[in-house]
């Protein structure tokens, strides 16, 4: 089967009936996807399928073929000189140094991005509202809340 992941094609001999999660960590080395809970709770394993945040940990490799999978490894981007651009969620995570034991920030981050991507200027309400799903067991949401804010700003050239 082939695989469209951070715009590279993989080829992968899997059972159609695995867990993409396993399939990003185990065979192919994107290793940013974390596994949390294992049912779709938590947030964790959060990628993007065409743009929309998933859990990886639900998803089938049968469901994704031929679509468009984007894993933390994917958020930046690599400029003319071959630095990294980060995405601006991750710039906006690190400046207000979200992270504290980083079990959930992965997930977090993906979907921010893909959040900011739908709604390139939300209020905080709809920040509240869009990461609602994903867990922190640090309890650091009003630094996630605010990061996200900032990432908006970021991605809006301030």
């Amino acid at each position: 089967m082939d695989l469209s992941i951070n715009g590279k094609l993989y080829q992968v001999e899997d059972s159609p009936n695995r867990t993409l999660l396993w399939v990003l960590r185990d065979e192919l080395g994107l290793t940013g996807t974390k596994f949390g809970c294992g049912v779709g709770i938590c947030g964790s394993c959060t990628i993007q399928i065409d743009g929309v945040a998933t859990r990886s940990c639900l998803t089938m490799l049968s469901q994704v073929e031929g679509k468009q999978i984007r894993t933390l490894e994917g958020l930046a981007t690599e400029n003319p000189d071959g630095s990294l651009q980060l995405h601006p969620v991750q710039e906006a995570f690190i400046e207000l140094q979200v992270h504290q034991c980083g079990y959930c920030m992965s997930g977090q981050i993906m979907q921010a991005a893909a959040l900011l991507d739908e709604n390139p200027a939300p209020s905080e309400e709809e920040i509240i509202a869009g990461m609602d799903r994903n867990l922190c067991r640090c309890g650091a949401y009003p630094r996630i809340r605010k990061a996200v804010a900032r990432a908006a700003e970021i991605a809006a050239g301030g």
